[in-house]
């Protein structure tokens, strides 16, 4: 009994000072991911703005010229299915509400999006691997604006 009473309550395996400084580290604009997506729609010859605060969910890329938002997803603060959207293990009481809370919020921030007229395209952080595959998602999830 002692035994599975350890393992249900594991620690972090940082101490608290370590934890804060790793979560600070984590960008919450200007990712890999969404570095790549905004290169590769550039050079497809989109124009967009970044991160405008007037619209639900602060979106990565706006394309006002074409009613169109991408959001660039990272998969684990998302909860994508792949692999990168794992639950920690640790301290599952904050993290399952948090993340929950990030997913309705998403869903809300689209719906408004949706409802003033905007096309919203999700990148996940899993799908952002290469210039190619990028391009590639992005031509099957902008039909309408790639010739």
């Amino acid at each position: 009994m002692g035994a599975l009473k350890l393992i249900n309550h594991m620690s972090d395996v940082y101490d608290k000072k370590t934890r804060s400084r790793v979560m600070q580290r984590i960008r919450k604009t200007n990712t890999k991911p969404e570095l790549l997506v905004r290169s590769v729609l550039h050079r497809m010859g989109f124009r967009f703005r970044l991160h405008r605060r007037d619209l639900p969910g602060v979106p990565d890329i706006v394309m006002p010229r074409h009613k169109t938002i991408v959001f660039v997803h990272g998969c684990f603060w998302h909860q994508h299915t792949c692999s990168l959207g794992k639950l920690p293990k640790s301290n599952r009481n904050y993290w399952v509400p948090k993340l929950r809370r990030n997913r309705r919020r998403d869903a809300t921030n689209e719906k408004l999006l949706k409802k003033a007229g905007w096309n919203v395209v999700s990148v996940w952080e899993c799908e952002a691997v290469s210039v190619e595959a990028v391009e590639q998602l992005l031509r099957h999830r902008l039909p309408s604006l790639v010739e």
